[in-house]
């Protein structure tokens, strides 16, 4: 131990001489914790629902079978075939990534909001982000009780074949939010 107090002080006195600093400082380590079983936060209400993982990334793609072919042959990505959700009007591709999805969209009609979105958007974009919940109901409910906008009357089947909403993007810091039951 004196041997290392000796060297700091070496140290020390080399720094000050080159006018690198006038005090040597010694980190003290920080240890942190984290548990699970407590709360973040203790004057969080117990909700009646709960947000899930990730679901999906949507993009919007004004070519379907070139962003398809993208994703399969330059990135070497799983994607699905593309499957036509009319009751969205969309056309969808799934992108596998393991920890989650990208979904392409593409307008089915012309009634489409995907096509209105590219009409702005000429290249495309994100379009929206989806997150599970384990109780869309009850999501439902809530949110509506907080004044957060959904942009249907009732969850409608979305493209995984579960009931999904869309809540609106100036309520949710700019980003169209997509809940969907897990």
């Amino acid at each position: 131990m004196a041997h290392v107090q000796k060297v700091v002080l070496g140290l020390a006195v080399v720094a000050r001489a080159a006018g690198t600093f006038t005090k040597l400082q010694t980190p003290t380590p920080t240890v942190r914790t984290f548990s699970r079983s407590q709360p973040l936060s203790q004057n969080v209400p117990e909700a009646l629902w709960n947000l899930g993982r990730l679901n999906h990334v949507a993009i919007a793609v004004p070519d379907l079978q070139i962003a398809r072919s993208f994703y399969r042959n330059m990135l070497g990505a799983q994607v699905s075939e593309v499957v036509p959700v009319p009751e969205h009007g969309v056309s969808v591709v799934f992108v596998e990534l393991g920890n989650t999805k990208l979904e392409l969209l593409h307008p089915l009609g012309d009634e489409s909001p995907i096509e209105s979105f590219l009409k702005k958007n000429k290249a495309g974009g994100m379009h929206h982000i989806c997150i599970e919940v384990d109780d869309i109901e009850a999501a439902v409910t809530d949110l509506k009780q907080k004044k957060i906008r959904i942009l249907s009357e009732k969850a409608k089947i979305g493209a995984h074949g579960k009931p999904v909403i869309f809540l609106h993007p100036k309520d949710c810091g700019g980003v169209l939010v997509e809940l969907e039951q897990a």
